[in-house]
C-alpha cells in the first residue's frame, strides 16, 4: 500500500506478465492534484512489445495532465496514439471539495466502487463501460459523476482478471492486500493482468 502525502488515496497495484513476454501492456497511473486524483488502468490491444508501446504512450500523456477533464484526457491519449494498435481504459478522478468520484471507461478495463457504508445499497457501483478502442475508434464519450466518502474504493481490473471478481468483493485490508489478492485469485494466466485499488481518504483536516 502507498500513501500518497497530500492524502486523498491510498493505493496499491499488481500485476503480472503473459508467460513468454517481456512487458506488460497493462499500465496504470496515479497522479496527485490540489484537492485531488487521477487514476488510470489501461490495456494495449493484444500483448508484447506493441501492446507496452501503446500503452506507455497513453500513461505519458496522463502523467503530463494539469487536472484536466477526463474526457478532454481521453481525447487527448486518442490522438496521440493514432498511429498505434490503441488502448482500452478506465480513467476515475476524485475531487475532494466536492467529495465526488468522475469516472469514465472505454473498452473492457472493469470499474468498482465499493462503498465503506455496509448500511448503504447497493455496496458496490459498476463503471459503465463503453465499445471502442482508444486510438482506433473513440465512442461517444459520457463520465459519471458520483458521490464518494471516505473508505470507498475504487478498483479497476484489466481484461485479464476474470470478471466475477466484483461479486466477491471483501471489506477489509489495504488496498494493496487487496490488489495482491485478486491479482492471485482471478488472474486468468492467459493474458497479462493488473489490478488497481484506490482507496478514498480525502484531504487532512
Amino acid at each position: 500500500m502507498e500513501t500518497l502525502d497530500k492524502l486523498i488515496v491510498e493505493w496499491g497495484v499488481a500485476s503480472q506478465t503473459l508467460a513468454g513476454e517481456v512487458e506488460s501492456g497493462d499500465k496504470h497511473v496515479v497522479k496527485i492534484f490540489p484537492h485531488g486524483a487521477l487514476l488510470a488502468a489501461l490495456d494495449g490491444l493484444g500483448h508484447g512489445g506493441e501492446a507496452a508501446a501503446a500503452a506507455n504512450m497513453a500513461v505519458r500523456v496522463l502523467q503530463t495532465s494539469e487536472n484536466e477533464s477526463i474526457i478532454s484526457l481521453l481525447k487527448r491519449c486518442h490522438e496521440c496514439l493514432r498511429s498505434t494498435r490503441g488502448v482500452v481504459i478506465s480513467l476515475a478522478g476524485f475531487n475532494a471539495v466536492d467529495q465526488t468520484m468522475t469516472w469514465v471507461g472505454v473498452g473492457n478495463v472493469e470499474g468498482v466502487l465499493l462503498r465503506a457504508d455496509r448500511a448503504v445499497s447497493p455496496s458496490y457501483e459498476s463503471l459503465l463501460l463503453r465499445n471502442g478502442t482508444v486510438g482506433t475508434r473513440l465512442p461517444l464519450l459520457h463520465a459519471a459523476i458520483i458521490p464518494v466518502k471516505r473508505g470507498d474504493t475504487l478498483i479497476f481490473a484489466t481484461d485479464g482478471i476474470r470478471t466475477e471478481f466484483a461479486q466477491r468483493l471483501v471489506r477489509g485490508g489495504g488496498p494493496q492486500q487487496m490488489a495482491d489478492g485478486i491479482l492471485a485469485q482471478y488472474a486468468k494466466g492467459t493474458d497479462d493482468a493488473l489490478v488497481l485499488v484506490a482507496r478514498y481518504v480525502g484531504e487532512a483536516s
